[in-house]
């Protein structure tokens, strides 16, 4: 590309690729979210520019195996030799440098958890194929995130020991990035090890991570870290403030989970009466005639600039450090309580993993027979028989023949995924529908058209006057879906309880036809219809508490959505007694019914 018309970075890009290829083992490595396009060559050529001339820049594809990843038997030095022979995977390959991981978002658990321990351990443990060894791969990792949603992120295992997550977009004019050259690293390689960092900065920029609800401690041992690059990399040997707010800038703020508390509301408004020095100075000890001279002071003690400011003054600059690096539509997120962690966690709507013998995603060997339609690992199998070509051919007489053993077969293993079905159970009582009625059935609407999308399965149950009723078995037809909601009526007494055990019951019925169900209940948690059909308020409240115990001990992932206009103590114990995750809606109408399903109903990866 010509580097006239090649997109412009932003400054904090690229100083993370600069800080990076200063401390490669320490900070990780980045998790880089951005499409495939100029921008993102145009980072990776400026980290490549950073590196060392000698430092490997390797890529990991997307389904590498573990033989690609960590080493394994060399099988044609094996058979020409007779006896085991490794070779070096690219973990030991790429030992100095860096490397990159092309459609991170995809990973597996299994990759995501042997890179995590390489990055903890800097070396790579081969114990496989007859083999064991040790080698070191000192190296950072570039985690190529493609995904074009918040739902499609990267393993918690790999972001948590990533220092920078970095999404990539043009710069502005006023956000000029810095060219940093190949000998700005080295001299900043050259006195990393000399840096100091003042107790206070270490304390107020744990501090920050405290206040932004950022609860582990590698992100605030990755932020002390890019700070003392930082520093290094402007040629100084001590750490100051700016370098502490950098760190809490590029480490701290992508990791934000909550909005710090409101607490200096009060104590700003304190400062207010000593505005008045007749009431002020009886009370008081006089803060004005301890610094008489407040211009004096700054030429006449150098030290001064040096010593750290106020400890609590420090930590609030740091947290508005953070703050103004937190985009507006995260910040709106987390004063909502729905932290980008908490949806990374849960990314993908699919069903639990389970193992299958023919169908699914290839996910590595196992000994075996190719017997009842298993899968024969041609591979894995001459892998297996390889180390045992010399004897057994000295056994026959045979030595231009590769034997092959019953013991050395191996068969594919396979991993797919269950379909999920999401079961609404909807409370059509007269309570429900003076209130929320209408939004729930606005709400299921457009869960239902998601559902479709993603080819899941919905049923709807909806409990009023004697019993539950089933108006919609378990399908994607969304047309019929639809009707169902709108011939829905409202009125009648609430059997809560009826409700709850229908629910369990077709939850369970689903999970024995190899689903998984996740059960969405839209009620206010009044209960005044018992399970043998009395009209008694206090004994409706008591079985619809057994109904949610036994739901409980089911094990089946639910979601409380309370519908009364406020929040109410009984929809609470009623999620807590279900084991369900409760979320208050007062005043949200369809729209927000829609969000928090979305948000608290996925399972888990």
């Amino acid at each position: 590309m010509n580097p006239g018309l090649r997109p412009s970075l932003g400054a904090d890009a690229a100083l993370a690729a600069a800080l990076i290829a200063v401390d490669p083992v320490a900070l990780g490595g980045v998790a880089l979210r951005a499409p495939a396009g100029p921008l993102r060559d145009h980072w990776l050529a400026l980290l490549r520019q950073c590196l060392p001339e000698s430092a490997p820049l390797l890529r990991v594809p997307l389904h590498a195996t573990d033989a690609a990843l960590l080493g394994g038997l060399d099988l044609a030095a094996t058979l020409h030799s007779g006896k085991p022979v490794a070779q070096r995977g690219l973990l030991a390959r790429a030992d100095g440098g860096v490397l990159l991981l092309a459609m991170a978002e995809r990973v597996g658990a299994g990759v995501a958890s042997q890179l995590a321990a390489v990055l903890d351990t800097q070396q790579v443990v081969l114990e496989r194929d007859g083999l064991g060894e040790r080698r070191p791969a000192r190296l950072a990792l570039v985690a190529l995130d493609e995904g074009a949603s918040d739902e499609e992120r990267l393993p918690a295992t790999l972001l948590d020991r990533l220092a920078f997550h970095l999404a990539l977009a043009p710069a502005g004019p006023e956000d000029e990035a810095t060219d940093w050259q190949r000998r700005d690293i080295e001299q900043a390689r050259a006195v990393l090890h000399q840096v100091r960092l003042p107790d206070a900065l270490l304390e107020s920029l744990c501090a920050a991570a405290l206040v932004w609800g950022v609860a582990s401690l590698r992100a605030s041992l990755l932020a002390l870290r890019a700070a003392r690059a930082a520093a290094a990399l402007a040629g100084l040997d001590e750490v100051d403030e700016s370098h502490a707010a950098l760190a809490a800038r590029l480490v701290l703020a992508p990791r934000a989970t909550r909005m710090p508390a409101q607490e200096p509301l009060p104590d700003a408004a304190t400062p207010a009466p000593p505005a008045s020095p007749e009431a002020s100075e009886p009370t008081r000890p006089e803060p004005p005639p301890a610094d008489p001279s407040p211009t004096e002071p700054l030429p006449e003690d150098p030290s001064a600039a040096t010593q750290p400011a106020d400890p609590q003054a420090l930590e609030d600059r740091l947290v508005e450090a953070v703050r103004a690096a937190i985009p507006p539509g995260l910040l709106a997120a987390l004063q909502l309580g729905q932290a980008r962690q908490a949806r990374a966690a849960a990314a993908g709507r699919s069903g639990a993993a389970v193992k299958h013998q023919h169908r699914g995603r290839p996910v590595g060997t196992r000994r075996g027979e190719p017997r009842s339609g298993a899968r024969l690992h041609v591979l894995e199998t001459l892998r297996a028989a390889a180390p045992w070509q010399r004897l057994r051919q000295n056994a026959t007489g045979s030595p231009a023949r590769i034997q092959v053993r019953r013991e050395d077969f191996h068969v594919v293993r396979f991993r797919q995924h269950r379909p999920t079905t999401t079961v609404f159970v909807v409370d059509a009582s007269g309570s429900a529908a003076l209130h929320r009625l209408a939004e729930a059935k606005g709400a299921v609407e457009l869960l239902l058209a998601e559902c479709y999308v993603r080819r899941d399965r919905v049923a709807v149950l909806a409990f009023r006057g004697p019993g539950t009723e089933l108006l919609l078995p378990p399908t994607r037809s969304l047309a019929r879906a639809k009707r169902c909601l709108c011939a829905l009526p409202g009125g009648g007494g609430t059997p809560l309880a009826s409700g709850i055990e229908a629910a369990g019951e077709l939850a369970g019925q689903l999970a024995r036809q190899g689903d998984t169900p996740i059960v969405v209940m839209l009620t206010d948690g009044r209960a005044n219809i018992a399970l043998d059909g009395a009209g008694s308020r206090a004994r409706a409240a008591e079985d619809a508490l057994v109904a949610a115990g036994v739901f409980r001990q089911a094990g089946f992932t639910a979601l409380l959505i309370d519908t009364s206009p406020q929040p109410s103590d009984a929809a609470r114990a009623l999620a807590d007694g279900m084991g369900a995750a409760y979320v208050p809606l007062p005043h949200a109408g369809a729209a927000g019914l829609s969000q928090a399903v979305q948000l608290v109903s996925r399972p888990p990866r």
